[in-house]
């Protein structure tokens, strides 16, 4: 089976938003990450970093999300809170990407929004703290002294907001057709072999 979508899941430092370009570049399929954060912020009239804080604190559960959405759709929004709008336009816009044709999210639970297509590849990208770690502190300019903190928070936001939008545990390996860990393969490989799992 040959597949028109991957999403990405990945923990902080592992190179997973990489990963997926460097899999864009190789197959020439566009890839929607920040991307998706900006739109959502201009379609909604609000700073990128209110979506970010939200991205950060989100515990709505799914079945609110279910009825938020529910409501959206029929044409009633007066009920929905300003993060509910910043997750349903998320989703409306990864669907949007994905209708223009094949396309690689990384992250923002792009799985959920196209959850009805056959053709989609999960992937969640790990790797050891240490590698993790050194990442941080390489190519994002993390200090040191914060960088464990720091890793630990960015993974906290995502597996809480994994959660509350799926209703499924985000480090949960059934979750995904392929779980790579890019500090033994390294970024390069990790990406041919996704390229491989889409074209088989």
């Amino acid at each position: 089976m040959k597949y028109r979508y991957a999403v990405i899941e990945r923990e902080y430092g592992s190179g997973g938003t990489e990963i997926g370009h460097i899999l864009s570049e190789i197959t020439d399929i566009p890839c929607y990450g920040k991307e998706i954060q900006q739109e959502t912020a201009t379609a909604l009239n609000i700073p990128v970093s209110e979506i970010e804080k939200y991205e950060e604190s989100v515990t709505n559960s799914l079945l609110y999300s279910l009825y938020a959405m529910s409501k959206m759709n029929s044409g009633s929004d007066e009920i929905l809170s300003r993060e509910d709008k910043i997750f349903i336009e998320q989703q409306k816009i990864i669907r949007r990407y994905a209708m223009q044709g094949s396309a690689i999210f990384v992250g923002r639970c792009a799985g959920a929004a196209i959850k009805s297509e056959d053709d989609v590849l999960s992937v969640f990208i790990r790797a050891d703290k240490e590698f993790r770690m050194e990442r941080a502190v390489r190519e994002y300019g993390i200090d040191q002294a914060s960088a464990a903190y720091i890793m630990a928070r960015y993974d906290k936001k995502r597996r809480s907001y994994y959660s509350a939008n799926t209703g499924k545990k985000w480090s949960d390996t059934s979750n995904y057709h392929l779980v790579l860990d890019s500090g033994k393969l390294g970024l390069n490989s990790c990406a041919e072999i996704i390229k491989a799992a889409m074209q088989n």
